[in-house]
């Protein structure tokens, strides 16, 4: 019986054991904890490595619910307007609406198949003209992990003023220029979902400004209790913050973190090498004239249908018969039923790169011989 091969599977190491084991022994398994702290304090000791100022983090149920925060924190509300890449994850734009705000939809560049700069400018002269006002933020992604062209966007946002909600939620360990991704906007959401490049089963987090825009995002996170002897409200608030078991399991993460980040390159190196020159079969690798290193949280192709004899689809289709997953691109939000309404400015590329593109198995526990498999379907 072959081995089933899955896309993205969370991958232990071992450490999380011990972090759970103390929650329990101690009582901590009421939503906060020393899990908590000790996982925030992690995050931002790693991800401050290549930051030139300190980092602050807020770990949080999920990463919908940091950019979720992200949009509070910045006032975003009825009547705003929020420009959001169209190439993505429906969590990047729900949150949006949450806020009784309307989502604007900003297609790709082909290089890194993220925000176009160029078409952001446009869009935000536009809007300015169609509203009298300027949208209220920006949420780049970084696509895969591949880092989007974060110079040019936040030289966009800083000419109008606008504040950027960087979309890091695939993107945990990418470099810009040196930097990690969601260290450059304003704001930076991460996820640790079953399938990230780490996981707390499910959870997310928010890197913050500055210590009191983290304060203000933790009063908000927890029901935005005021500071009385009662239970006191006089804002709105959620119930967004990381349990202190599921943060146990993200502190045990921590230790292969940089093992994850290294195998998954390792997996999209060797898909480079053994499809070159395949017919119409192209690995996705940036382009850019600066510093990007991603962290290939998905290995992804493009499969041209006249040059390789076969559709995408069918090539799923061949995969499934193998027991081997794959999934197709993100289908772009400004094609999504939900968002027919919104404002959208589109070149095209998303909709190709949607037409044509598979993700391929690109998790740790992935083997050399498991990328052998899936080759050889494909060459076949």
């Amino acid at each position: 019986m072959m081995k089933h091969i899955h896309l993205s599977l969370a991958h232990m190491s071992g450490k999380e054991e011990e972090f759970i084991h103390e929650a329990f022994l101690t009582n901590w398994v009421v939503p906060l904890g020393p899990n908590v702290d000790g996982f925030e304090n992690d995050l931002a000791a790693w991800l401050g490595e290549k930051s030139a100022s300190p980092l602050h983090v807020v770990a949080l149920s999920s990463g919908t619910a940091a950019i979720h925060l992200a949009l509070v924190m910045l006032g975003v509300g009825p009547g705003d307007e929020v420009i959001c890449q169209s190439f993505t994850f429906a969590a990047s734009a729900n949150p949006i609406v949450y806020q009784g705000a309307t989502p604007v939809f900003v297609d790709s560049e082909p290089g890194t198949w993220n925000m176009d700069p160029e078409l952001l400018r446009q869009a935000i002269d536009d809007r300015l003209r169609a509203t009298g006002k300027l949208p209220k933020a920006i949420i780049p992604v970084h696509l895969y992990g591949t880092p989007a062209r974060m110079d040019e966007i936040n030289s966009v946002a800083s000419a109008y003023g606008i504040p950027v909600v960087e979309d890091a939620a695939e993107a945990l360990g990418s470099e810009y220029n040196g930097r990690y991704c969601g260290t450059f906007g304003t704001y930076g959401a991460l996820s640790f979902n079953g399938n990230k490049m780490i996981t707390t089963s499910g959870g997310g987090a928010l890197i913050c400004p500055n210590e009191e825009s983290a304060r203000r995002v933790k009063f908000y996170a927890t029901q935005a209790r005021e500071n009385f002897p009662y239970y006191q409200h006089e804002q709105i608030g959620y119930n967004y913050r990381l349990s202190n078991i599921s943060a146990g399991i993200g502190r045990g993460q921590m230790y292969v973190l940089d093992e994850h980040i290294a195998r998954r390159r390792a997996i999209h190196a060797l898909y480079v090498e053994k499809l070159k020159n395949t017919p119409g079969i192209t690995v996705m690798q940036p382009r850019s004239n600066v510093d990007l290193h991603p962290n290939y949280w998905l290995s992804t192709i493009l499969v041209n249908p006249q040059e390789a004899g076969f559709t995408w689809q069918e090539l799923s289709a061949r995969l499934t018969a193998a027991d081997i997953e794959s999934r197709p691109l993100w289908k772009p939000m400004h094609l999504q039923p939900v968002f027919a309404k919104a404002p959208a400015y589109v070149n095209g590329v998303s909709e190709a790169l949607f037409a044509q593109g598979l993700c391929l198995p690109s998790g740790p526990m992935v083997t050399d011989e498991d990328v052998d498999r899936v080759v050889e379907i494909i060459k076949n």
